[in-house]
């Protein structure tokens, strides 16, 4: 009796979980970021009837990877020209647009936020431009001037550093709305002298800072040991450029940071560098820090956690339990209780290859998880070069030049002769690139395999700060010529068990951002960069339906409904695209 009731609770809460995801109001779909949407009029057995339902053109040559929002049947996209502009949902009809100064203007342009008073009295647009954080008003698409300073916070102050030494902090990426607070992270610059990445929580209804986490400790904070002494003062990034997942009912915001900076070269941050690289769980309410976990100590490989955490409840040795899932870079998936941060399978830190650069102490060990596996290939030697290069004299430059370059795993540092990274810092899962179905406990990750070889050379002292001789960072990126397709796939996994499903290879996109998203139509729509839309069979990866566009596509699709029909709209790159089954005659 006991088995049966648990059964029944189990499957009770799945329900529950796919019917709050009917409406498509947040980036990702939902604030927990799954990239489902619980809608089912498509379905396996009516997808390859799917018609073009409308169109919108961004008539743009800047590509914008936009994923829209839908709310009472208006979609929120991003335009011509960086405008913010509103459509009818139903017909792609423009109803309002908020102009941006194209010349000046850097907008995020991945997503935007929504919020409303519980009254439906205030409802607003939140986004960012030119490192100033904006609301406006999401029936007119009016300035609120009530929000900061005449409309505007600046994002660059209260960083500790002068603003106007700070050349980025606005990431391309939406927050998360929670209750009455936007979380935001922050894109820094990639070099020296950038911000450090602290996460923070604005008033959306004045602007104001509630709440701040700072990622490089400040003294008397955990983790301040792990850098050298007021780090935080010059050092930049562990950042949270990418996606954040918001469990509403328990008040946690899951984040994942990057890497601190310099990204390659790590000789004045000495330490593991907390919180780079890692895994956050903090109380949305206040920022407080609950657990932690770091995917790689002193980061010198650009290995940024890029893709939201991914929330499921699975059966685990026999008891249903809340995960949170990260996918990485390396093609690893780590899965955690939400609660505490325990691992749902061991992950075991293990030695490493030594730095060979002067003044630099590449950490010794790394962890590995050991379940689930790898969703994408980890090593690229000579012998990998794809056999459809048939020019002997390419296949003997490639190959000197794998053999001549550092290759000792996924943390061989990076070096002065080169060093061999598989599947690369621009490969495995990036932002957008993994969804989940509520309903059966399913992650399926979007990856590249996108080798390339790093190579430092000398550069000029940085500063007085910083020690006596530096290194910059020059790329020889192997891109996809050299290695066998497939160069994206799409990987299932059981996290109830750990396990795979299956694993599929997307035609011949190789350098696609965005992501998948899952229906409760036993679907899973995506877009990749071969201008190609595809509908895959859920269960088992099969492609039941193509369609070819005429620009490439990223961002994540929007599925919602309107007036009855369920429509699906990619961003490409010329284009917003709606498709929807024929509407019979009334």
């Amino acid at each position: 009796m006991k088995t049966a009731l648990f059964i029944l609770a189990f499957c009770a809460g799945l329900h529950l979980s796919a019917q709050s995801h009917l409406t498509w109001a947040d980036y990702a779909g939902s604030p927990d970021a799954a990239q489902y949407s619980g809608l089912k009029q498509i379905e396996r057995g009516n997808v390859t009837h799917l018609k073009v339902a409308w169109t919108y053109g961004i008539e743009d040559s800047n590509h914008h990877p936009f994923s829209p929002i839908v709310v009472d049947g208006v979609m929120y996209v991003l335009a011509h020209n960086n405008a913010i502009v509103a459509l009818d949902a139903a017909t792609g009809k423009e109803i309002w647009r908020h102009a941006a100064d194209p010349k000046t203007d850097i907008i995020t342009n991945r997503g935007i936020n929504y919020w409303e008073s519980k009254d439906r009295s205030d409802r607003r647009l939140l986004f960012a431009a030119n490192h100033m954080l904006q609301a406006i008003d999401a029936r007119t698409g009016k300035a609120i001037e009530s929000f900061g300073k005449a409309g505007r916070v600046d994002l660059k102050e209260g960083l500790g550093r002068d603003p106007h030494a700070l050349s980025l902090v606005q990431s391309m990426t939406p927050g998360r709305v929670f209750e009455d607070l936007l979380i935001l992270g922050s894109a820094t610059n990639q070099g020296w002298g950038s911000a450090p990445g602290d996460i923070r929580a604005f008033d959306v209804r004045s602007g104001a800072v509630r709440w701040v986490f700072h990622t490089i400790p400040h003294e008397g904070e955990f983790g301040y040991d792990t850098w050298p002494k007021d780090a935080w003062k010059s050092v930049g990034g562990a950042n949270a450029w990418s996606e954040l997942t918001l469990d509403e009912k328990n008040g946690i915001v899951f984040i994942p940071t990057a890497s601190p900076k310099y990204n390659f070269y790590g000789a004045d941050r000495p330490g593991a560098n907390l919180f780079g690289d890692c895994l956050l769980a903090l109380d949305a309410h206040t920022g407080k820090r609950l657990w932690h976990f770091q995917m790689v100590h002193h980061d010198i490989w650009d290995y940024d956690d890029a893709t939201a955490p991914k929330l499921l409840t699975v059966e685990h040795d026999g008891k249903s339990v809340d995960i949170v899932a990260q996918v990485s870079k390396q093609g690893f998936i780590w899965v955690f209780r939400r609660d505490n941060g325990e691992p749902l399978w061991p992950i075991e830190e293990r030695p490493v290859p030594k730095s060979d650069m002067p003044n630099e102490h590449a950490w010794p060990t790394q962890p590995f998880p050991v379940k689930p596996p790898p969703f994408a290939r980890q090593t690229f030697t000579a012998d990998d070069v794809g056999a459809f290069i048939t020019d002997p004299a390419e296949r003997a430059r490639i190959k000197d030049q794998i053999q001549s370059a550092r290759n000792e795993g996924l943390f061989t540092p990076p070096s002065l002769r080169g060093t061999v990274q598989m599947p690369g810092n621009n490969g495995g899962a990036n932002w957008g690139g993994a969804a989940v179905d509520p309903t059966n406990g399913t992650l399926y990750v979007m990856s590249k395999d996108l080798p390339c070889i790093l190579k430092l050379v000398p550069a000029p002292k940085v500063g007085p700060d910083r020690y006596e001789s530096g290194f910059g960072f020059m790329s020889t990126s192997a891109g996809v010529a050299p290695i066998a397709p497939p160069w994206t796939s799409l990987t299932a996994y059981d996290l109830n068990t750990g396990g795979i499903k299956w694993q599929a290879g997307l035609g011949n996109a190789h350098r696609s951002r965005g992501g998948p998203v899952v229906t409760a139509g036993g679907l899973i729509f995506t877009g990749t960069s071969d201008k190609t839309i595809r509908a895959l069979d859920e269960q088992t990866g099969k492609i039941l339906w193509e369609m070819q566009l005429s620009s490439p596509i990223s961002g994540i699709p929007a599925v919602y409904e309107v007036g009855g029909a369920e429509y699906v709209v990619f961003c490409s790159f010329d284009a917003y695209v709606a498709l929807a089954l024929p509407r019979g005659p009334n």
